[in-house]
């Protein structure tokens, strides 16, 4: 008998899925100070410009935006919000993002942010860039979706 664990999703990064073809998708966890994990369970995180670097074979996450936790001390400083946070992965998911960031064209993105038993865990994406006209295709295929879906609401 296999039940799944509730999850709590904190923050998405729709525009993820717009600029980029979205590839091999792995699951993190995010090392946080006490401060920062409260203002996540708040829901005070932004993914907008988000994106992970491997260096010395650790994962980190760059410019994910948590905004500061009003009773927390020592998080006040502005430049906190934005600093690099450690991801949690095994050796094995380092190399496979390293291999794949080293292709050209190829970056790691964080598509959402969730609690998963209590701990911040971040979903990561090897995606791919889009080109112009593949996000006039998508815009496209949303519009006709939409127009499909009216056009069977009124019947």
């Amino acid at each position: 008998m296999t039940s799944e664990t509730p999850v709590k999703v904190v923050a998405t990064n729709r525009r993820a899925s717009f600029d980029y073809h979205l590839e091999d998708r792995y699951e993190a966890g995010l090392a946080l100070t006490g401060g920062e994990i409260k203002s996540v369970r708040a829901g005070k995180v932004d993914l907008r410009d988000a994106f992970v670097v491997v260096r010395n074979g650790e994962a980190w996450l760059l410019n994910m935006h948590i905004s500061p936790y009003a009773m927390a001390t020592g998080f006040s400083k502005p430049d906190n919000e934005r600093r690099e946070r450690r991801l949690l992965l095994h050796r094995k998911e380092i190399g496979q993002l390293a291999r794949g960031i080293d292709q050209k064209g190829y970056t790691v993105v964080p598509t959402r942010v969730y609690l998963k038993k209590g701990r911040a865990k971040v979903e990561i994406a090897l995606a791919k860039g889009k080109r112009q006209y593949d996000k006039r295709q998508t815009i496209a295929k949303r519009d006709a979706q939409r127009d499909i879906e009216r056009a069977s609401r009124v019947e």
